[in-house]
């Protein structure tokens, strides 16, 4: 190892910036350096993005600037697609220009996971994820159009398309955005006389025999029947067969039009760790042992998504990929390095399951705390707080919390901004109206 170590860090997401977050912060001056990798110069705080697609929280202020953040660090916008670990360099990517090798001392991979799909025919044109700010613009704009399409079609069918939104996948990221994006729905069709709620058609569709594998069978079943309550269809141990053109065929046969798919259906590991050939684990996440170092491969550590890390508080039992874990292997993960260069003994990851939260609307929501199942008001109340106490910086805690105060008091925008999709289809469309083509200067000499 050189005498000023260069630890690279491969993902911006929580382990990536938490991690380096607390590098910068505990080493010593000159006693390393600190580069993180990302496709984005952005951290998205992703349990947040139902709200800002539901329009109770300005997009912007549910990512989180890498450079502004981590200013003690190098941040390179890229992508990793290779590491070669005994040589300790990473190919990087970058998002202009060509390929380059990064040297390194000490490696964390954290590139987090990946969408789960399946070869559904239609998925790749009809559907959208749920995992980007993008996405969660692309999903308001695209639901309340969509009642402006229905508010102004005369052919019933038509109409019925158009207010026909499927969401598939019932973990937290699907019911979550079921929930509040109904909600927000059913709160824009106040100005829509021609519309009424029960015009709506909301599917939620699970391959599985319940919804959020996180929470207790019980608090899950609330969950369905206060969605189904709200008219609201909830199908479990079912899966979408083909969805060309926005025709929804389901396993149990049941066959609809939507101009609205949404894709939850789970993530997988990074396929980064095993296209590099290090130890993975079945499900391709990268093997560490408690102290989140990677056996056998003497500085490389892991932790979050794409990390198989023991569980220590239930034998045999592996950390859950969830936003709670990754925060809190973060911080360890950054000591850990720290202890190792200093040549002290890493600690274990221990932990205690604080519990989980849900949003399922504005006002509405789960909870299970330490044991303790809440529901309604309090649950929602819960899953606020929780979630403004973990988001990253002072700066976007206060103004989230402005965001909530502004929706209290004025209450929430519904607007539609579907243009900045594609914001040159009008200025196109009016030069070739206009007939206008360009022209070639005559060459001189």
């Amino acid at each position: 190892m050189t005498e000023r170590p260069h630890i690279l860090i491969v993902g911006g997401g929580y382990v990536g910036l938490y991690a380096a977050f607390r590098l910068q912060k505990k080493l010593r001056g000159g006693e390393a350096t600190v580069t993180v990798v990302d496709p984005r110069p952005t951290m998205t705080y992703q349990p947040f993005l139902p709200e800002a697609a539901a329009g109770s929280i300005e997009p912007r202020h549910v990512v989180v600037p890498l450079r502004k953040v981590l200013r003690g660090c190098r941040v390179v916008t890229g992508t990793v697609t290779g590491v070669d670990h005994r040589r300790g360099v990473a190919t990087v990517v970058p998002a202009e220009g060509v390929p380059t090798e990064l040297a390194y001392d000490v490696l964390v991979l954290a590139a987090g996971s990946v969408a789960r799909t399946q070869p559904v025919p239609g998925l790749a044109e009809c559907a959208i994820g749920f995992s980007t700010v993008g996405e969660a613009i692309y999903l308001r704009n695209q639901v309340l159009s969509r009642l402006d399409v229905a508010a102004s079609a005369t052919d019933p069918e038509v109409r019925r398309r158009a207010l026909t939104f499927v969401v598939v996948g019932g973990g937290y990221a699907g019911v979550e955005a079921f929930g509040e994006l109904e909600d927000m729905a059913r709160f824009a069709m106040r100005v829509y006389p021609e519309l009424a709620p029960s015009d709506m058609r909301w599917v939620l569709v699970e391959a599985a025999g319940r919804i959020m594998p996180e929470v207790s069978p019980s608090l899950a079943e609330y969950t369905v029947r206060r969605l189904e309550k709200r008219g609201m269809r909830v199908l479990l141990n079912t899966t979408v067969t083909s969805m060309v053109d926005g025709h929804v065929v389901l396993s149990d046969g049941e066959e609809f039009d939507s101009d609205t798919v949404v894709w939850t259906a789970g993530v997988r590991a990074n396929p980064l760790a095993q296209a590099s050939g290090l130890p993975v684990d079945p499900r391709g996440r990268l093997v560490a042992s408690t102290t989140l170092r990677v056996p056998g491969h003497e500085d490389l550590w892991t932790a979050g998504d794409s990390a198989a890390v023991p569980d220590l508080s239930a034998e045999g039992a592996w950390c859950a990929p969830s936003a709670q874990h990754a925060v809190r292997q973060a911080k360890l993960l950054a000591d850990n390095i720290i202890r190792s260069l200093r040549g002290r003994e890493p600690k274990p990851y221990k932990h205690s399951h604080a519990g989980s939260v849900a949003s399922l609307g504005l006002h509405k929501g789960v909870a299970e705390i330490y044991g303790i199942r809440l529901r309604g008001v309090v649950a929602w109340l819960m899953h606020r707080a929780y979630h403004v106490t973990r988001v990253p910086t002072l700066n976007r805690k206060v103004r989230v919390m402005a965001d909530w105060l502004m929706a209290f008091l004025l209450r929430r925008d519904v607007v539609s901004l579907g243009q900045i999709h594609d914001p040159r289809r009008d200025w196109a469309a009016m030069v070739e109206a206009t007939g206008v083509r360009p022209t070639v200067p005559p060459r001189v000499g």
